[in-house]
């Protein structure tokens, strides 16, 4: 559709404020955004629907527009209800760019707006217009009347006879239309979606299950576009929705492909306003991890847990026990990719810890509501109070035997509340595998329960301890539990003086003694080495060296303990001598 054929449509309440001469543009889809560098999310083509959030100072007008206009969008369309009449530098900014500008009287719903381009871009009618405008406002609308991403799945089921769901990256349904899906068929779906996204092919995917076809369609931010050149695919490939859909997309017609593009536009508004919510959780476990790891009071820790406890556990009324867990997602460098360090680990984290900890028993994109995340530096931390979750027994394969359990005796830990890292990944393992390929890595941590702010500190220092013994495991997906640290970390302390001393003496003494007389910081390379779980680009990276000369600093202290730090029994050992140093 044209530009111009927006104006010529009385019920949006559109009025053109300048670029009269670009009215013949093409519109390829709608973007909502409050956001001051949208880029990543457009591909060119589409009309973006802003509120001005973004607009601090009328300097903040020109960069917006410049952003807009080296994407390629066709129009932008400013709302007036939030600052009345449409800032003069953003007409004037747009002028320059020479980029269409529109404004959207306080009376009509951006969705309205949403629903209008979809449909027309889309090239098919699907049924009942009327009934297509009712319900795609009742997904937009926040009341009880919103259907949810359910609503236009019904669409599709009513008026195409298409079976749809709406899965997370590991194969959770969040909504469906009719009977649910199964759940193993969920992970095997998600997994064949992640595989496929990976190695760069053109989606839908197909995928064959128990003999019957499957098309999976990717649900990205609203407006974000196929594979954008400057952006990695590794830093969405893990959060990103789904919808799959029981037929064989292959020999659709354009049209009806254009349509469920524009469906997946449609539930991606509603995802981002479901993680807008998100917002709230984890401002409130980011202000409790800065206060623990300043060691601040624990008065004033569990201040500000009393405050969390409500939001996390509505009518609990006090705070309950806590756990924390620690993830970590790690990159190597693939062919002509970038850096592993490019790559922001740390929000990639924090979205896949977030889908971990929902109960895999519960469907719907509400059951995260009560998890707290927050990212530091490449970790995601997670504040888990134990009445939100129900530990889901570990999945059998086929034959009856248990999933891989990453270490943990499953029967074990079966009275014992709370979260136990086997069971958080035994219905994850599989799609998280084939998303994170050859070049990628989870290691994940849980702690033990704690009853107070006092033990905070401490849980999340064993929740780091035990990722990092998950990270000395093979395999691309790999978690640890606190009982794991029972054999060397948690019993550290009542080790004899004496036995601490020789253990230590035999390990460090030639290495103490060689930095002396060398300055050779041997310790310093070790410490770091075991930081950075044995890769090499990220410890030389922290030490500021060569790779070359971290591998010499690495033989040299082989060479003066006898040791292999490729075996992890002395890393191990080095680990313990550098703690009980």
């Amino acid at each position: 559709m044209r530009l111009r054929a927006l104006l010529e449509t009385d019920a949006l309440g559109l009025r053109l404020l300048g670029g009269e001469d670009e009215l013949d543009r093409t519109v390829r889809g709608v973007m909502t955004t409050d956001l001051r560098d949208p880029s990543r999310y457009l591909s060119g083509g589409e009309l973006v629907l802003t509120g001005l959030a973004w607009r601090r100072d009328a300097a903040d007008s020109e960069p917006f527009v410049r952003i807009l206009a080296g994407a390629g969008v066709a129009g932008l369309a400013a709302g007036e209800a939030e600052l009345g009449d449409i800032p003069a530098d953003l007409v004037e900014a747009c002028l320059h760019h020479r980029l269409p500008l529109f404004a959207v009287h306080e009376t009509v719903a951006f969705a309205t707006i949403t629903e209008y381009v979809v449909r027309q871009v889309s090239g098919e009618r699907a049924g009942d217009l009327a009934a297509v405008v009712d319900r795609h406002r009742r997904l937009m609308t926040s009341g009880p009347a919103g259907g949810g991403p359910e609503v236009v799945l019904d669409l599709l089921t009513s008026d195409l006879d298409l079976r749809a769901w709406v899965l997370s990256p590991t194969g959770r349904q969040i909504a469906g239309a009719g009977a649910p899906l199964p759940g193993p068929l969920g992970a095997t779906l998600a997994g064949h979606h992640l595989a496929a996204t990976r190695t760069g092919r053109r989606a839908p995917h197909r995928a064959a299950v128990a003999g019957t076809t499957y098309s999976l369609f990717p649900i990205r931010n609203t407006g974000r576009g196929a594979v954008p050149a400057a952006r990695d695919v590794r830093e969405s490939v893990l959060s990103d929705w789904l919808l799959a859909v029981e037929a064989d997309a292959s020999d659709w017609p354009a049209a009806r492909l254009d349509l469920l593009q524009g469906v997946t536009q449609l539930i991606a508004v509603e995802r981002d306003r479901r993680d807008a919510a998100r917002t709230v959780r984890r401002r409130l476990a980011q202000e409790v991890l800065e206060l623990v790891q300043a060691g601040a009071a624990p008065a004033e820790i569990a201040a500000r847990l009393r405050v969390a406890a409500p939001v996390l556990l509505p009518g609990l009324g006090v705070a309950p026990q806590w756990q924390v867990v620690v993830a970590r997602v790690d990159w190597s460098p693939s062919g002509q990719a970038a850096a592993a360090g490019e790559i922001a680990s740390g929000p990639v984290a924090q979205a896949l810890l977030e889908e971990i900890l929902v109960d895999p028993a519960v469907s719907g994109p509400d059951s995260a509501d009560r998890i707290a995340v927050a990212h530091t530096g490449e970790e995601a931390i997670a504040l888990v109070p134990l009445p939100a979750l129900i530990t889901a027994p570990p999945e059998h394969d086929d034959d009856g035997a248990s999933a891989e359990s990453d270490g943990e005796d499953a029967d074990a830990l079966a009275g014992e509340p709370g979260l136990h890292a086997d069971a958080l990944l035994a219905s994850v393992r599989e799609p998280l595998t084939a998303g994170l390929a050859d070049d990628g890595r989870l290691t994940l941590g849980v702690s033990a329960a704690v009853h107070s702010a006092e033990g905070l500190r401490g849980a999340l220092e064993e929740a780091r301890h035990a990722r990092r013994v998950a990270a000395a495991r093979p395999g691309r997906v790999c978690a640890a539990g606190h009982h794991e640290l029972a054999s060397h970390v948690l019993l550290l302390p009542f080790v004899p003086d004496d036995v601490r001393r020789a253990f230590t003496a035999r390990l460090l003494d030639p290495l103490r003694d060689y930095d002396r007389r060398h300055r050779a910081e041997l310790i310093e390379t070790l410490e770091a080495f075991l930081d950075c779980d044995g890769s090499w680009t990220r410890c030389a990276a922290r030490l500021h060296l060569h790779v070359n000369t971290l591998r010499y600093r690495v033989g040299r202290i082989e060479q003066l303990t006898g040791r292999d730090l490729s075996r992890l029994e002395d890393k191990l050992d080095f680990f313990l001598a550098l703690r009980m140093s």
